[in-house]
């Protein structure tokens, strides 16, 4: 299928289309088209502008109220399929199905609602709630105002520390580096410029360039963005929804697909709904027919319908997942969406951003190399002294300068200089200078900048400290190893210097001549000391890495070899842009790393993996994740995320961690496990007593159990799978993704289920032949003799499903499980024997009844594990 253009694609393109006109346009134009100048919007034009634009404002999800959300809390199959029945009972006037039906469905339900509420909560608390403010210029007077009072025409004032609150083009700005983090996932600050560079105007005009992205122009600030350094004035093109930022808000509000968590419950929903309206009928037409009472068999066939239902599973499924998320939160991880855990357990490919997951998010200063590619400190001493004499505001770079010095012996070198002059950086130069005067004795001039404007003004290189005149052959050899390090991901700044005797006056931009190269400095966000482990820690539970980055290629790739991640080949946004939809899905399940992407292609590689059967989780922070975050099974952002990440995600991580995620697979494993261990020990349980009940339906001139006891048995059953969410999980079950397979719940149920009907119809021969129970008056006999073996068996299947090992002997379940199964067993065989059991029509077993039992449940045990050893090497699967 050829891929289609979204709204979302159409929209987000008109917005870039508009940035880059706003970009190549004249100010003035711009000041006309937009009604305003440079003295600002008057107090009147402005408010028209809010009626005409709106306020400054993005489209965001908001949690619902209380009430609506209680009631989606109803929105789950099994929930549905219970609420039925308790109606259906009611109305029968089936009193005692009622109150157990609807004591099951209220548990579930506000275990969910509570868990839930409190971390939607939670999450609110997370986001920030300060008022952002900027200043503008209205009627020629700068003043403080409410970003969201923001309108295009407005003319702002940015610095250091400021949010960029709009869409803007850059009237003026000195030394200003902005953080696109947010956006492009480009971990470096970006230099930004009030005219348009030649070459990239030139770009956007010739239409057999490569096509510009609207996130590169230099002359543009984007809403969302912050600003390092430097100072600017703006001019407002276009705010809210109208902003690119916005135009990704925009898309994600609405409903999010469905996750693999939703898809495997309805699956196995279905599953269930199909063996009921399969045996149900059979039944209730049997015992119409052979016992004559219709109304009789009306209501057993409810009990069995209700039989044939896990009532239990939304609870335990609830219980599961809240204690999950209790275990998660004490690892400082806010659980959002309760179905989230299972979906991080059922995982197989975490696609994750590269900037402060993979990486430190900071700069550091990796090499000072001499001109032949040596480490040399006198390198570093220069570019030291440099930073540390400058006055203006100092950007990343600086910083990291200044940060590693303090690690050298080069610390301190400042003492021996005094400060001259200064010559500050500016856009067309790309380098800035200071002149120092060494002990009274000379001047020296140091410089540093991009690498191609320092070699354009040196004249001598120092080769082991001996001043030579730089040659061709040597340039090209310089560029060469900056290259090299370009490819390794370094962003390299050159260092270069020029003596003199000292002089009066100042120094200027001429003065910059005739210099001598040293060598050159090396930046680089690196990687995160627990990164590698943590990938190699996902790979052994199964879970692929894939990095989808809109930072380049050979940073990307520099990153992703350090971690320990395979990069055979990586992936660019403009290759899969004319990709089909198929096409796509193939080249993501065999490429690794993704970079200079956009936020669409993100999602789009996302919703590609998915369609080829994976489940998949995301781990980002930016605006430029959001799409990707909601479309995922699972989505993981920080609590440093912007707000709108925050809001599409399912996770909080409040430490920005792969291992923290590493031990919330684990967890959702362990829930995943405890889930199905529940449904398939319930399911074949119930599918078993429907063969028992239909096969005695035939020979026996009573019913072999009363619709109470029927009910009594699964209720007291129910309450020994409490202890579920606290049992252990195998280690070897851990070690891979798991995820909802109804076909394999449905083979379950019919290999496993009826060996509980091999010992029920022993025990009907017992009570038949053995204690003469074969008449209408000793009905109750037999009654209470099955409902022990049937509720006993019923229980002790527990310890014998949720282990592959032999129980008891090689695998023992936790505590809270052993000693539930017990009492509930306990209960069980003293029900007949109470005033409870005689007032539903039990009665005392004699003791002769025992021995026959203990005999009767063993061999149950013993074939149990003879057919789960069969079982697993058939289908090599067993929960």
């Amino acid at each position: 299928m050829k891929h289609e253009k979204t709204n979302k694609e159409v929209w987000n393109k008109k917005i870039s289309e508009g940035l880059i006109e706003a970009s190549v346009s004249h100010l003035d134009d711009l000041m006309d088209d937009l009604t305003t100048s440079y003295k600002g919007l008057t107090e009147a034009e402005a408010k028209k502008k809010i009626e005409q634009y709106g306020f400054n404002q993005i489209a965001h999800d908001k949690p619902p109220v209380w009430f609506i959300q209680l009631l989606l809390c109803f929105k789950n199959p099994f929930i549905l399929i219970l609420l039925g029945l308790d109606v259906f009972s009611y109305f029968t006037d089936d009193l005692e199905a009622v109150m157990i039906i609807s004591t099951m469905v209220s548990i579930s339900v506000l275990i969910t609602f509570t868990q839930e509420f409190r971390s939607i909560r939670t999450a609110e608390k997370l986001k920030a709630m300060v008022k952002t403010t900027v200043t503008v210029t209205r009627q020629a007077v700068r003043k403080e105002m409410d970003m969201e009072q923001l309108v295009p025409g407005d003319i702002i004032h940015l610095s250091a520390g400021d949010l960029v609150p709009a869409d803007v083009r850059l009237i003026t700005s000195k030394d200003l580096f902005v953080a696109e983090a947010s956006l492009t996932g480009e971990a470096l600050p970006v230099e930004k410029q009030d005219t348009m560079p030649r070459g990239m105007a030139r770009r956007i005009r010739d239409k057999y360039s490569r096509p510009i992205h609207a996130l590169e122009l230099a002359n543009m600030c984007y809403m969302g963005t912050n600003i390092i350094s430097g100072t600017a004035t703006a001019l407002v093109i276009s705010t809210g929804v109208s902003t690119y930022f916005g135009s990704m808000a925009k898309t994600l509000v609405g409903k999010r697909p469905m996750t693999s968590f939703d898809k495997g419950v309805n699956s196995v929903t279905f599953v269930i709904i199909r063996f009921m309206l399969i045996m149900v009928p059979i039944i209730f037409f049997v015992n119409g027919f052979t016992k004559g009472d219709w109304m009789e068999a009306l209501f057993f066939g409810l009990s069995v319908a209700v039989g044939l239902t896990p009532e239990m599973l939304p609870v335990i499924v609830t219980a599961n997942l809240a204690k999950g998320a209790a275990t998660m939160a004490r690892n400082k991880v806010v659980v959002k969406k309760l179905n989230a855990i299972q979906n991080l357990g059922a995982m197989n490919i975490l696609c994750t951003d590269k900037t402060g997951t993979l990486t430190q998010d900071k700069i550091i200063l990796e090499k000072h190399l001499d001109i032949y590619g040596r480490e040399d400190d006198n390198v570093l001493e220069y570019a030291y002294l440099n930073s540390y004499h400058q006055t203006g505001l100092k950007n990343l770079l600086d910083v990291a300068v200044l940060e590693h010095a303090e690690l050298m012996d080069v610390l301190g070198a400042q003492k021996n200089y005094t400060k001259v002059d200064e010559i500050p950086f500016d856009f067309n130069r790309r380098r800035m200078s200071v002149v120092l005067e060494k002990e009274g004795k000379e001047h020296i001039l140091i410089c540093k900048g991009a690498m191609e404007e320092i070699l354009s003004i040196c004249t001598h290189a120092l080769d082991d400290r001996e001043v030579v005149p730089m040659t061709a052959e040597m340039t090209k050899e310089v560029k060469g190893l900056v290259d090299d390090l370009n490819t390794d991901g370094l962003r390299v700044i050159a260092v270069a210097i020029k003596s003199s005797t000292p002089r009066g006056g100042a120094y200027g931009v001429k003065d910059e001549s005739d210099m001598v190269l040293v060598g050159y400095i090396g930046f680089l966000d690196p990687p995160k000391e627990s990164a590698a482990m943590a990938i190699r820690a996902l790979k052994e539970n199964g879970v692929s890495v894939k990095v989808l980055t809109g930072d380049n290629a050979a940073v990307t790739s520099k990153v992703c070899r350090e971690v320990g991640l395979e990069v055979k080949q990586i992936c660019l946004g403009s290759d899969i842009e004319h990709l089909t939809d198929e096409q796509l899905a193939e080249l993501a399940e065999r490429t690794t790393v993704f970079a200079k992407l956009n936020p669409l292609q993100k999602a789009r590689i996302v919703r590609a993996l998915q369609s080829k059967g994976h489940t998949v989780g995301f781990m980002g922070d930016g605006i430029n994740d959001a799409a990707s975050l909601k479309d995922a099974d699972v989505g993981i952002s920080v609590d440093t995320a912007v707000d709108i990440s925050k809001e599409s995600a399912d996770i909080i991580l409040l430490e920005k961690s792969l291992m923290v995620l590493e031990e919330g697979v684990i967890e959702g494993r362990r829930t995943f496990g405890n889930i199905i261990k529940y449904i398939k020990m319930t399911t074949s349980s119930n599918f078993g007593n429907m063969f028992s009940v239909l096969g005695s339906s035939m020979f026996l001139p009573f019913l072999p159990m009363l619709p109470i006891h029927l009910l009594i048995q699964n209720l007291f059953y129910d309450i020994s799978q409490l202890s579920i969410p606290w049992d252990h999980m195998d280690k070897e079950f851990l070690k891979e993704p798991k995820k909802w397979d109804a076909s394999s719940v449905g083979r379950f149920m019919i290999f496993i289920g009826p060996i509980s009907s091999i010992f029920d119809y022993a025990t009907y021969f017992v009570m038949y032949y053995v204690f003469a129970a074969n008449h209408v008056e000793a009905q109750s006999l037999f009654q209470s003799g099955w409902f022990i073996e049937g509720l006993l068996s019923q229980t002790l299947i527990v310890h014998m499903i949720r282990t592959e090992k032999i129980p008891f002997i090689q695998r023992r379940a936790s505590w809270p499980v052993i000693l539930l199964t017990s009492a509930i067993m306990i209960a069980g065989i003293y029900i007949p024997f109470s005033s409870f059991g005689e007032s539903i029509g039990l009665t005392p077993l004699p003791l002769s009844y025992f021995p026959w039992l203990v005999a009767i449940l063993l061999s149950y045990c013993v074939l149990t594990q003879l057919v789960k050893t069969w079982y697993i090497r058939k289908f090599n699967e067993w929960l």
